[in-house]
């Protein structure tokens, strides 16, 4: 059965373009969005905090089930992300909060736990979900579907230029191995591995600049509404 509401998914390795692709989408076509990578870095932010180990599957699950976080959109643009009431926007966009959300996102407990809180972000006018396994688990049924990808050196460059903006120090080749493990993980976990949907487009973005993509994909969700 297909969605009340339209629904783009956006799916894809770390540093593919998927985040800022999303967002340029939803803003073109007025619809929200949901950042589901942002909920597993707050579970594993949240487990740290508490000293819940990533193995200990119990706890974790619970700590999921009950995650106390929250999106709130700013006035000057953007979003801010509470987590117990604290601001952790920046937090988690870290390169080490990457590493351990992909570990709790292997978690099958933490994945049930959070299936229907992602779900509950489909509303009126549409949504456009960004993360992983959004054509493939979360919404089968998506009205259109978008797999982005690109090489695990041209992804490296584009978070070092980020870093280095930032005035972070970072070896290129240092994240090009972190990018490489990381998508290994995504890969090939057991539950919900990280794969394109059967009936999703493929789009390779490593040679292609952010308005060509949204393009591709805005042109995408008009022929298939």
């Amino acid at each position: 059965m297909m969605s009340q509401f339209p629904v783009l998914t956006i799916d894809g390795p770390a540093g593919s373009g998927k985040g800022t692709i999303a967002e340029q989408v939803a803003k073109a076509l007025g619809w929200h969005m949901l950042d589901s990578g942002a909920l597993y870095r707050l579970v594993a932010i949240a487990a740290q905090k508490k000293n819940i180990s990533f193995d200990d599957d119990k706890n974790l699950t619970a700590l999921a089930k009950k995650l106390d976080a929250v999106f709130v959109p700013c006035e000057i643009g953007g979003i801010e992300v509470r987590l117990e009431d604290e601001d952790v926007t920046l937090a988690i966009r870290t390169e080490d909060c990457g590493r351990m959300a992909s570990q709790v996102a292997a978690n099958k407990g933490v994945r049930k736990a959070l299936l229907q809180r992602q779900r509950d972000y489909l509303v009126s006018p549409g949504l456009v979900a960004d993360g992983r396994d959004m054509g493939t688990v979360v919404f089968p049924n998506a009205t259109a579907k978008v797999f982005l990808t690109a090489s695990a050196e041209e992804r490296a460059k584009r978070r070092f230029n980020q870093l280095n903006e930032k005035g972070v120090d970072v070896s290129l080749a240092g994240l090009i191995i972190d990018i490489q493990e990381r998508d290994l993980r995504d890969m090939s976990r057991t539950e919900a591995p990280m794969v394109a949907a059967s009936d999703a487009i493929t789009i390779d973005t490593s040679r292609l600049s952010i308005e060509a993509v949204v393009e591709q994909v805005l042109a995408l969700v008009a022929k298939n509404q």
